[in-house]
């Protein structure tokens, strides 16, 4: 029959999960071992170790978010164990379905201070919604197929701990008898429908509204014709939230794109101005930016019943799947003959775009990282994916990308991870290997462990039918973000946290068989994108940007400019640039608007 360890492979496969991100150690050296044994046999799944048990674990949460299968991670007891943590609790904030296989030390050891002994199930429990040790052969059944079905209903994390001893156990059959549990392999469905009275009650709600404004996360993924029907029987303006952003295609006219700190101006007026809201599968958790309350009145869909009415005080909270309860209110919708609303929104947002491309195009020392995503959304590739890292590269992510029907697009969201957009990016690959994968990331976060996985690309990439891999990176020797963010709370920039080592990562990119390209001219970075995605192999563009370029909010607060102005009484080492690129920035912004009016009034 096996062992254990053979048993749980064959029962993953059976569960339909084929590729495993994993980092080996002797905790886990029974079901690696199995894992040779069952790739000698043919059997279907794939095995990739990454550089670091947290790229394993955040590759994992990717896959999940980019194919909406269960992703599967594996690493040893430990240390090993613990390095998982933040790729899984990226996988729980984003609610994404992850799998983790853990090694433990042998049974007889346990609570006995051990080498690499932990407690593991105690370190795991608030990330995991269900984690559980093998205790025997006839456990491993009923622990894995538990831990899958939890993770993928619910949407989260789910550990099964196996301790050395158990992994090369015969397996057992459970019996027919007295505390053993027979499982069995079936995904539970979600597509849940709320009651047909709470459905006429959000109609009613809807149909009443003038001035409808929706919030679309990433709930609604595989909803999109659903929501693009209410939207036009409403005359409503459509939101999306960063994790939602390729839910909608960006050329919708009246698709604002993101809300917040680094969504747009006409996302922002949509909801301080709109009588109606209707929050469709997504957790936004800046409630600073939603309508003041008693202003909308409101209806949430969402799969999580913890969600409904979070952040915003709901007349109706819908709990069900967003495609098939957008479909059953289409039904009672009133289509609208009254569009002046939405057609105020598609006009706001013609202005916006001529905002963002002015301020791309404004002058920096020595680019503008706005240009460089404003001639990347320029040249996107019709099927391509796009991953983007906390910082700075979130915030150009979120003003200037805008992703057409086909494309994809996603970062670590609410924890907001350094480094995973190399991770992410990587994991699309290997899901898409014939679509063109983008990664952007900033300095600080290709440092930190980004720069290793170029390795596991170097290993992988001439697998792939599309060799096109490109990771672009803000090249500005600062930890940009976190600078802007001590200036808006009134501290000046802190160098010796805040300044990165200079470094030559196109080169880092030649040495390893890859293509470099170093950009340090504004004019050159249209052309630096057409080669990239004309090359014939992974291509690193190394781009030269300014850090002074303040990531200004599409709504600023007193606050925040009072915090910026403070910073800079109290000498801030980068003052003069500051001004200076503050000044450009406003300064294009407020060309632009005046160059829309003066267009829309002749």
């Amino acid at each position: 029959m096996g062992t254990v360890s053979d048993f749980i492979i064959d029962r993953l496969i059976e569960w339909d999960l084929h590729r495993f991100y994993g980092y080996p150690g002797d905790g886990i050296g029974g079901f690696d071992g199995a894992l040779g044994r069952a790739e000698r046999n043919g059997k279907d799944f794939r095995y990739i170790r990454p550089t670091h048990e947290e790229i394993a674990s955040l590759m994992a949460c990717a896959h999940a978010k980019f194919t909406g299968e269960v992703g599967v991670c594996i690493a040893t007891s430990g240390p090993g164990a613990i390095h998982l943590l933040n790729g899984l609790y990226d996988a729980k904030m984003d609610n994404q379905p992850v799998v983790t296989i853990v090694g433990q030390q042998g049974r007889v050891s346990l609570g006995t201070d051990s080498q690499q002994e932990m407690n593991l199930e105690r370190a795991f429990a608030d990330v995991a919604g269900y984690v559980q040790t093998v205790t025997t052969p006839m456990h491993a059944q009923v622990v894995l197929d538990r831990a899958i079905r939890t993770a993928k209903a619910r949407r989260c994390p789910t550990v099964v701990i196996l301790p050395a001893d158990v992994q090369d156990l015969t397996m057992e059959t459970p019996a027919v008898e007295h505390w053993v549990s027979r499982s069995g392999v079936g995904h539970p469905s979600t597509r849940l429908l709320p009651p047909q009275d709470e459905i006429l009650r959000a109609a009613a709600v809807l149909n009443a509204g003038s001035k409808v404004a929706m919030l679309v996360g990433q709930g609604a993924r595989g909803a999109t014709d659903e929501v693009l029907e209410v939207a036009q029987r409403l005359g409503a303006g459509i939101v999306t939230s960063l994790l939602g952003k390729d839910v909608v295609p960006g050329d919708v006219p009246h698709h604002t794109q993101q809300l917040g700190l680094l969504g747009s101006k006409p996302s922002y007026d949509m909801m301080q101005d709109c009588d109606t809201l209707l929050m469709v599968g997504s957790n936004f958790p800046y409630a600073e930016f939603l309508p003041p309350t008693g202003q909308a009145r409101a209806v949430q869909i969402d799969l999580a019943a913890e969600n409904l009415s979070l952040r915003y005080p709901m007349e109706v909270n819908l709990l069900g799947d967003v495609k098939v309860t957008l479909a059953a209110l289409l039904e009672h919708l009133t289509p609208t003959q009254d569009f002046k609303w939405q057609e105020g929104i598609v006009a706001a947002m013609e202005s916006w775009n001529e905002v963002t491309e002015a301020v791309a195009k404004a002058k920096a020392e020595p680019i503008n990282p706005r240009l460089v995503f404003h001639e990347l959304n320029e040249r996107l590739p019709e099927d391509c994916i796009v991953t983007a890292d906390a910082g700075t590269t979130a915030d150009w992510y979120g003003h200037h990308i805008k992703l057409g029907a086909n494309m994809r697009g996603n970062l670590s969201g609410l924890l907001a991870s350094m480094l995973a957009a190399m991770p992410y990016a990587v994991a699309a690959k290997f899901a898409y290997p014939d679509r063109p994968v983008i990664c952007t990331i900033g300095d600080g976060a290709f440092q930190m462990l980004g720069m290793n996985e170029l390795l596991t690309v170097k290993r992988h990439w001439q697998e792939w039918a599309d060799p096109r891999f490109i990771v672009m990176v803000l090249h500005n020797n600062d930890l940009t973000q976190v600078s802007f963010e001590m200036r808006e709370a009134g501290d000046p920039k802190y160098e010796a946290s805040q300044t990165l080592p200079d470094m030559d990562y196109a080169g880092y990119a030649e040495l390893l068989g890859f293509r470099g390209i170093r950009v340090d001219d504004p004019t050159q970075v249209g052309a630096a994108w057409d080669a990239a995605l004309a090359a014939d192999r992974p291509v690193l563009l190394d781009i030269w940007t300014d850090p002074n370029v303040p990531p200004l909010p599409a709504h600023i607060t007193i606050d925040q400019a009072t915090g910026f102005v403070q910073a800079l009484l109290k000498r801030d080492p980068s003052e003069r640039p500051l001004v200076k690129e503050a000044v450009r920035a406003v300064g294009a912004e407020l060309f632009a608007k005046a160059r829309h009016a003066v267009r829309r009034d002749s």
